[in-house]
């Protein structure tokens, strides 16, 4: 029967289509549809990434895809050119080649006897990215979008640079991770013989990306290639936007409100980087039925009421104690008509030389924040008022930066391991110069970026600084609220950066991370900065003293005063799916995180697992063992030291195609002017005991150091 006694229509499972671009080169996909499609067409739906749809992606793919084809759409989930099943050759993230290959697979999914000729484009990650970048090239028959945990920024908010600043947990990792899974054999049951030359010809074009993304230390052309920010009017399809406080890319929901003059809405959970029905930590919601109301308004155009309601709805985290995991964040939803919203109140607060955090009017922030272009900070240094400012308030502080200080600072992109929260901040708080509240009178919730004017000086022209908000219990305990890195030698643009001159005093503005958070009553605010955070970003070439002059600096906090009608919200559907694959994980451990220090020889070694030998078995009795560890290193007196080592060990077991066994090592090191990345690849196939290697390969790279 074409239709189920609920009104789900039966699905039609079509394990490889291949699409035959203009150059000749066959992409792979699967397609789940309604049985009765060629009679009865549907809007198509597409996702595409590099993840491998026979296996990598195989049991996320069933939850999603089978479910909205039930609803009435053809999804298509494609393997990129270069990846998984498909031919030709995957180089770099985002490149223009994948652009025009979407486009041509968008057109071709319009003109099947199965579609009405209307698609939409969504995906996670890799796919919100080009959801949002295809959504710029205007495309005829991509008629709106869903992009979850993606960004409009390239540079901004991804996996290479923060604030300026060389990531350190994530960009060398994320690129030894790519290089890895880029190593697996197609699938021959869906390319046949030809599997092994295909293979081949991957593994020799297979290279370490990091190589680009080092060589790139300034937002220049490269960066912005791919980053819809800088053409927001290129986007006139509607774009529902979706991110997590716990994600690393949530900025961008809020800059794509602001910036896109289409149709568009927001949603912000508590999520790390994950679907929302799926997510850590919850709550989790029907996000696929969610998405379902957006699909059928813009592609079928039903009438399901999802663009009556406000513009952006997120989750008002609350205070919770930060140690340990937690299956759900407390908090509830609220939501705001427009975005900026007008009805925030933004409230100053002043950094006092007594380490006090003071609100003030207007009209004292203009008394004492004037722009400061010059001067010697170091003057000023324990004179109160010496630097202006409001009486007693003035003054200088100064800190030389402990490298221990980014310990506690949790994964800058939670995946849902029970180790991503980041712990107590006391710790942090005292290798910091830190300003903190009295006890708050009331209740104080803020929506938005908050923003941190810092007239600073530093003793070296590299440096850079961590700023982050916390929400201070009456007993101590210290909660990490948000946070944001920014490297000086950029304050006027990360195009083109200048080196500080030593001593010099210069004002700076630091957006923190986007967040909503209630602070309760009899709770404190803190301040905390610093010079270092490391793993989370490269230290500077040399140990900086860093000079804030208090009284002049400063907190805006975006202050969300309650709104009534949020008790009216219409609640999300509990989370719902397709029924899964099956598969069974064998073996392995939760992801951990760890850090040693040394009191000897000062070094602190980081051990991050976040995948601990699980052995995933597909019901076809297809096998994945992974091990994916990386370690971070440096000694408390040299930032030159600094070291992050990777090291990913894989066994595939293919059914008659064989078993294969894959290892890849990588290495980021430094000194003052360079940055040296080493990359190692071993491919070994047969049963254990008799492998026969198939290919290896070393790889190095040096990068001059661009003012990081």
């Amino acid at each position: 029967m074409a239709n189920g006694g609920d009104g789900r229509r039966a699905v039609r499972q079509i394990d490889y289509e291949w699409i035959t671009l203009r150059d000749g080169t066959r992409l792979a996909a699967r397609i789940w549809l309604p049985e009765d499609a060629a009679a009865d067409p549907v809007p198509g739906i597409l996702e595409a990434v590099p993840y491998r749809l026979s296996d990598g992606m195989a049991p996320r793919d069933v939850l999603i895809h089978p479910y909205w084809a039930a609803h009435g759409y053809a999804c298509v989930r494609l393997d990129l050119r270069g990846s998984g099943e498909s031919e030709g050759i995957l180089a770099d993230e985002y490149l223009l080649q994948e652009q025009e290959d979407l486009l041509e697979v968008i057109a071709w999914i319009a003109t099947q006897p199965w579609c009405t000729g209307a698609v939409g484009m969504t995906g996670i990650s890799w796919g919100g990215f080009n959801s949002l970048q295809l959504a710029a090239r205007r495309p005829p028959a991509l008629k709106a979008v869903i992009t979850l945990m993606s960004t409009d920024d390239r540079y901004a908010d991804d996996v290479h640079y923060k604030g300026g600043c060389v990531m350190g947990t994530d960009l060398l990792h994320w690129s030894a991770c790519m290089l890895h899974w880029q190593c697996q054999p197609p699938n021959e049951e869906a390319t046949g013989a030809r599997w092994r030359e295909q293979w081949l010809r991957r593994l020799e074009a297979n290279a370490p990306w990091v190589h680009a993304w080092i060589a790139h230390q300034r937002r220049d052309a490269y960066w912005k290639h791919g980053s819809v920010c800088d053409d927001y009017a290129a986007i006139e399809i509607p774009v529902y936007a979706v991110g997590g406080w716990a994600d690393g890319y949530t900025n961008s929901v809020l800059r794509l409100l602001e910036g896109l003059e289409g149709p568009r809405k927001g949603l912000i959970g508590p999520w790390g980087h994950a679907f929302p029905h799926v997510a850590a930590p919850g709550p989790a919601v029907g996000f696929l039925s969610e998405a379902l109301r957006w699909w059928d308004h813009w592609l079928k155009g039903a009438d399901t009421g999802v663009m009556d309601e406000p513009m952006l709805r997120v989750w008002m985290q609350e205070w919770d104690p930060p140690a340990g995991d937690v299956a759900d964040k407390p908090g509830w939803w609220v939501a705001e008509d427009e975005w900026p919203a007008a009805r925030l109140e933004p409230h100053s607060w002043r950094l006092d030389v007594d380490g006090t955090l003071q609100p003030i009017d207007e009209t004292e922030l203009d008394r004492g924040g004037a722009d400061a272009t010059g001067g010697d900070a170091h003057a000023a240094e324990g004179r109160a008022g010496a630097a202006g400012g409001a009486g007693a308030a003035g003054g200088a502080l100064t800190i030389r930066g402990s490298q221990l200080c980014g310990a506690d600072a949790g994964a800058w992109c939670a995946e849902g391991q029970p180790s991503d929260r980041a712990p107590d901040q006391r710790a942090a708080e005292g290798q910091s110069l830190c300003f903190t509240s009295a006890p708050l009178a009331g209740a104080v919730e803020i929506l938005g970026r908050p923003l941190v004017t810092l007239h600073l000086a530093a003793d070296c022209p590299l440096a850079l600084v961590a700023v982050r908000l916390d929400d201070v219990a009456p007993d101590g305990v210290s909660l990490l609220v948000t946070q944001q890195m920014f490297n000086l030698a950029h304050r006027d643009s990360h195009e083109r950066p200048e080196p500080l001159e030593p001593g010099r005093e210069y004002a700076v503005g630091v957006a923190l991370d986007a967040i909503a958070h209630a602070f309760p009553a009899g709770h404190r605010l803190r301040l905390a900065v610093s010079p270092t955070y490391w793993p989370l970003v490269w230290p500077s070439p040399a140990p900086v003293m860093l000079t804030i002059v208090a009284g002049r600096s400063t907190l805006e906090l975006p202050m969300r005063p309650p709104r009534a009608a949020d008790a009216e919200l219409p609640p999300f559907p509990a989370p719902e799916t397709a029924p899964g694959l099956g598969e069974t994980t064998l073996g392995g451990g939760a992801g951990s995180r760890s850090y040693v220090r040394d009191l000897v020889d000062g070094s602190l070694t980081w051990d991050y697992r976040y995948v601990d030998g699980s052995n995933v078995v597909l019901p076809n009795g297809w096998e994945d063992e992974e091990w994916n560890r990386v370690s971070y290193f440096i000694r408390e007196d040299d930032p030159l030291s600094a070291a992050v080592r990777v090291r990913i060990e894989s066994v595939h077991r293919r059914g008659p195609q064989g078993r294969f066994h894959i290892t890849s090592e990588g290495q980021m090191t430094c000194d003052a002017t360079t940055f040296f990345v080493e990359d190692t690849v071993e491919v070994c196939e047969g049963e254990e005991g008799d492998e026969r290697r198939v290919f290896s390969r070393a790889w190095r790279r040096e990068a001059p150091r661009d003012l990081v």
